[in-house]
């Protein structure tokens, strides 16, 4: 268990109020966490950056932990997500801030490159690239391309189901998750619910699973599952946006990720320095170390 994790604080933003945790002072660094996931994803990067000094600042978003969860489905999209942002370094006083996510949090960081563009100074994006807009909607596109069975598909075309099945066992779901070799490429979420026998090495000790089981038997799935039914809606909204990001950027991508890694990921973002370990898709979990070394000598240098 890492015992310098900070204590939470409830900070009132755009509307919900966002369970903050926040530790040292400097420059602010914003860390973004995935699905289904939590801000203690990051609890081996905290104690170190904020004594490089940095203001460490990362958020459980809505609809996670103790966070607001909103009922309407529309309230998770990239206007309120990153919305919530711009308002906690409004809250701050900053003007901008380094943003770094993991998994969903790295696509609510391109989001808030796309819309906010002055409010990011650099980013730090782990796993997951930047998605192309495409001429189709997302949605669309991935079920004419994977099936109805995938899973960004089946949260929007089967609302209610994915939810409950998660909730019925949380410590299963989540004890099959957060492996660091799952056995295939791109096994759904879904499969991993249902798994009776966890595949692969466990990513943490159980006192640190406890963390993540304990919060979303309390919260439920429900809120983070509702990014994923923004995916189209968020399509939309990204029309009328510059889409080039134009800040300095550290790509971080595992070489045993299940997530594809992008092949021209420079012609959006040009600025992108792109750098691989030797981990899966939990990557800053997985290789702690290496991902928090990785980050400040970048940050060093730029």
């Amino acid at each position: 268990m890492n015992t310098d994790f900070p204590e939470p604080t409830m900070i009132p933003v755009n509307g919900v109020e966002l369970e903050v945790f926040e530790a040292g002072s400097g420059q602010p660094i914003v860390l973004c966490h995935g699905w289904p996931e939590l801000a203690w994803s990051w609890r081996h990067q905290v104690p170190t950056l904020a004594a490089a000094g940095y203001h460490v600042i990362v958020p459980n978003q809505r609809g996670f932990g103790g966070s607001s969860r909103p009922a309407e489905v529309t309230e998770y999209d990239v206007d309120h997500l990153t919305g919530d942002l711009v308002a906690l370094l409004d809250h701050y006083g900053y003007d901008d801030a380094v943003f770094a996510g993991h998994d969903w949090g790295a696509m609510v960081v391109w989001g808030l490159a796309l819309l906010h563009p002055g409010r990011v100074d650099r980013i730090v994006n782990l796993s997951v690239p930047y998605m192309e807009r495409g001429d189709r909607p997302w949605i669309e596109f991935l079920a004419d391309l994977l099936g109805e069975d995938n899973y960004f598909v089946h949260f929007n075309r089967r609302p209610g189901v994915a939810d409950a099945l998660f909730a019925e066992n949380p410590h299963r779901f989540l004890t099959n998750m957060f492996r660091k070799n799952l056995p295939e490429p791109g096994i759904s979420p879904i499969d991993l619910a249902r798994a009776g026998k966890p595949a692969g090495d466990p990513l943490m000790t159980d006192e640190e699973l406890k963390v993540f089981v304990t919060t979303f038997q309390s919260t439920g799935f429900t809120g983070g599952i509702n990014w994923y039914r923004n995916l189209d809606r968020n399509w939309h909204r990204l029309a009328t946006a510059d889409p080039v990001i134009h800040q300095p950027t550290l790509m971080i991508y595992g070489d045993r990720d299940m997530v594809a890694r992008s092949q021209r990921l420079t012609e959006s973002v040009p600025n992108a320095e792109v750098i691989s370990l030797d981990s899966g898709h939990w990557i800053q979990q997985e290789r702690p170390e290496e991902t928090t070394q990785a980050i400040l000598k970048w940050l060093a240098n730029t």
